[in-house]
């Protein structure tokens, strides 16, 4: 058995600019590894541990009889890039190893983190999170079983094997292509970051799960002047998926949208405040979904009695051609995981079907809560934080409305389809967002451009107003990610394009 120290790690993989170089036996293992092989094959000795260090490690843990305990063994290497002004001007590259432990005893939860994987600093950890209960002795399981997953991610090509001249050449012509789109462009940023995410979870119950998740993100941005007038914009790409992901027709693309953005600002004018009827757009304009609504539906809130669904389980609270998920099996979408932190396999969770709420989303502790078996839902921001119900990917399916029909309905109202930020009270479900884009809607025609909007509701209120559905539901392309007591985690969402009512719009006046 290798015990491998994190110290030890980041010397042998390397740091700056060039990227980490791994060692043999880990690069060669990436392409045939596949979510639920027999962890023996390689994260066990990716990580230098066995079974029996895990069974020594959980005795531990389960010395003053915790009712449950689990281990999460983590190693990500993140790499990113940023070209700004026709020079690269950061590169870093990032190295975590490390394994989080975890006691629970009713609803009370001990934890604790090192860095350091020898067995001596794993039992210290172990030791600090059983501090939570008080009884006998538990014993650790004398075998453990994989779990059986899917893959939603397939890759065949290693982030580590794509090298930093081939990452700054892209990123150099895609930043020419910039100003090649318009002249009246000044600046242009080109960032680019990718990441590979080893984990291993093993539990008292016998689980035993692992994982790779690798995801990239690039994003360009644009600021161009006209008549002494300056706006900007972006666009971004993000996906768990390798080098592939980046065909010529992507690459393309990015410069292309990021100054199409820009340069439909330059039009677009304030409008008037007041209470209007909104089209949210197809795609990104789900960001709403996710803060004003899915929020209010992770198990967490609704067990301590803090969201505005916890008493309404199995009721109306939207129209029957409204349904909402929460996804975690779309193929190499951001916030897709074949297993999440607790070794739960990943699948759909459908939260409200037909108008009607059905389920919240679960980790361990709040299924048991409620009775009910675990969502997949259990997610944490590294090794060094505990778990909780967390989104993957929240999206409304599409309905039964033509978006054309829908547009012919408004008489007077807005089509909000970028949005930037926002701020959710998770309570009673209050928001204000800010629309970076969008355009009027006049006598059931879509005309002027807008920006700088606000739109302020309240998100169970907004699903009842939701009067039209389409049939147009598409995934956000773009970077997302979400925090919750202060963890981020990488996320997606969906929507159709759909019609509200009213919502109140701050604008002009």
């Amino acid at each position: 058995m290798v015990q491998m120290s994190r110290r030890d790690f980041v010397k042998i993989t390397g740091t700056g600019l060039a990227l980490a170089t791994l060692p043999g036996f880990i690069r060669s293992g990436i392409a045939g590894v596949k979510p639920g092989d027999n962890p023996y094959n390689f994260y066990f000795q990716r990580f230098g541990i066995d079974e029996d260090t895990i069974r020594k490690v959980m005795t531990e843990a389960l010395h003053y009889g915790g009712d449950y305990c689990d281990l999460f063994f983590q190693n990500q290497l993140s790499n990113s890039i940023r070209l700004q002004d026709n020079i690269v001007n950061s590169a870093s590259t990032n190295v975590t190893l490390g394994v989080g432990i975890r006691v629970l005893k009713g609803d009370q939860t001990g934890y604790s983190f090192t860095e350091d994987i020898s067995l001596a600093s794993m039992k210290a950890a172990a030791r600090t999170a059983a501090g939570i209960a008080s009884g006998s002795p538990k014993k650790a399981p004398l075998t453990f079983n994989a779990t059986k997953l899917m893959n939603y991610y397939d890759t065949n090509v290693s982030w580590e094997d794509v090298g930093v001249k081939d990452k700054v050449g892209m990123l150099q012509a895609i930043n020419d292509d910039v100003f090649k789109e318009d002249p009246r462009v000044v600046k242009a940023s080109v960032n680019f970051s990718d990441s590979e995410n080893y984990i291993l979870v093993v539990n008292s119950e016998g689980g035993i799960a692992t994982d790779y998740q690798p995801m990239l993100r690039i994003s360009v941005g644009c600021t161009a002047e006209q008549d002494g007038r300056r706006e900007n914009n972006y666009f971004d790409y993000s996906a768990r998926d390798d080098i592939r992901f980046l065909t010529p027709e992507r690459l393309k693309r990015l410069p292309r949208e990021a100054v199409a953005r820009t340069m439909r600002l330059f039009e677009a004018l304030t409008p008037p405040a007041g209470e209007f009827p909104v089209v949210l757009a197809a795609g990104s304009a789900g960001i709403l979904l996710h803060e004003a609504i899915g929020h209010g539906m992770e198990a967490d809130f609704n067990r301590q009695g803090i969201s505005v669904y916890s008493e309404k389980m199995n009721e109306k609270i939207a129209e029957p051609f409204v349904t909402i998920v929460d996804d975690g099996t779309n193929t190499n979408v951001r916030g897709s995981i074949n297993v999440d932190d607790e070794g739960v396999a990943s699948e759909e969770t459908v939260l409200v079907e037909n108008g009607v709420l059905r389920t919240f989303m679960h980790d361990r502790i709040s299924a048991k809560h409620y009775g009910v078996k675990p969502t997949g839902s259990g997610r944490r921001e590294s090794f060094k934080h505990y778990p909780m119900p967390r989104m993957r990917n929240t999206y409304m399916r599409s309905g039964p409305h033509e978006y054309e029909e829908m547009i012919a309905t408004v008489k007077y109202g807005i089509l909000a389809d970028q949005f930037t930020n926002g701020q959710v009270n998770i309570g009673p479900g209050d928001f204000t967002f800010y629309v970076k884009s969008g355009s009027l809607i006049e006598n059931g025609k879509i005309t002027t451009p807008i920006k700088d909007v606000n739109i302020i509701g309240n998100g169970p209120e907004v699903l009842k107003r939701v009067t039209m559905v389409s049939n147009d539901m598409k995934m956000a392309e773009g970077g997302w990610t979400c925090g919750k007591n202060g963890q981020g985690v990488p996320v997606s969402m969906g929507m159709p394009s759909l019609l509200v009512s009213s919502i109140t719009v701050g604008g002009r006046g």
